[in-house]
């Protein structure tokens, strides 16, 4: 089953310092994506997004099966052909044998960051006792991160709310854009000598 795209969405202010970001949202699921059920997750990262995002920004939405060489297909797509900066999956990250995202993530990226999955397990062990089941994991592709999320809304909003402070910071590193963050609901974490305080001419 090939990748389903789904339409934009764009958010942010031109009043940000920001510069414009294109993020990639992948909902990985075999029963979504064939229409069995509608899909929540990935909207619920599309209304972070919204809410958090101060600089200007587009997201590439897919709904995809629970297939590696779909899902690595699609993570492929959105980093060296849509410009995506950050791409963000939900679903497939448990004990299932179907539960193939933490391995397409790695067979795409150049180097991983375990740190991110570390924190997603913390802070959900903190809510369900079998969050140690969770494989979720994060990685480098060329100058993009790609992010694994828990497939339930309620976890994604747990975890996303705090790991993406460290997001932002991690795409200056890399030469991506700078991303802006609205403070009231994610406070991007940066060096002081790092923060912008205007666009830069």
């Amino acid at each position: 089953m090939a990748s389903e795209a789904m339409p934009h969405q764009v958010g942010g202010t031109p009043d940000s310092v920001g510069d414009p970001a294109v993020f990639g949202v992948v909902t990985v699921s075999d029963r979504a994506s064939s229409g069995v059920y509608q899909d929540l997750s990935g909207p619920a990262i599309l209304q972070f997004l919204t809410e958090a995002v101060h600089s200007e920004w587009k997201a590439e939405y897919r709904v995809i099966p629970d297939e590696q060489n779909v899902i690595e297909a699609a993570l492929k797509q959105l980093v060296d052909e849509d410009g995506c900066s950050v791409v963000v999956t939900t679903g497939g990250t448990g004990p299932a044998p179907r539960d193939v995202t933490p391995e397409a993530t790695e067979a795409v990226c150049s180097r991983m960051m375990p740190g991110f999955g570390e924190q997603m397990r913390a802070i959900s062990l903190k809510h369900v006792p079998t969050a140690i089941l969770s494989r979720q994991t994060a990685g480098i592709r060329g100058k993009a991160l790609i992010i694994n999320l828990p497939g339930k809304p309620k976890a994604i909003r747990e975890t996303i709310d705090e790991i993406f402070a460290a997001v932002p910071y991690c795409i200056d590193i890399l030469g991506g854009p700078y991303i802006e963050t609205n403070a009231a609901v994610v406070k991007a974490f940066r060096p002081p000598a790092e923060i912008r305080n205007e666009r830069p001419a």
